[in-house]
């Protein structure tokens, strides 16, 4: 089992390799690959960051995607995700990972 990277703030897990890209498929049945910028334990609740790797978006165009954690494998792994639409939460959410990110990533 590799080892898990351990993040600036313990209630974030970053990714255990740069570059870890997932597939979703949209409402439109259409699959967008997207890069796991990590994970947020807040409250009782995780949530996933994540990044389109799409080369072709414009940067002003690209904004991180929050997905609630559903489900787990039976590793603890998440294994299923559903869309934060609660924009309240999402900038809640999006603000303590930004916090706790604060050291790797750079957002505008």
């Amino acid at each position: 089992m590799p080892e898990i990277r351990q993040g600036s703030n313990p209630d974030f897990c970053p990714p255990i390799e740069e570059g870890m890209v997932f597939t979703f498929e949209d409402e439109k049945g259409d699959l967008q690959d997207m890069e796991f910028l990590g994970l947020l334990i807040y409250g009782d609740r995780r949530y996933g960051f994540f990044l389109p790797t799409d080369d072709n978006a414009p940067d002003a165009a690209v904004s991180v995607l929050i997905l609630e954690v559903v489900d787990v494998d039976e590793e603890g792994q998440p294994c299923a995700f559903e869309l934060v639409e609660d924009m309240a939460v999402a900038q809640e959410v999006f603000d303590a990972f930004h916090e706790a990110t604060k050291d790797i990533y750079t957002f505008e």
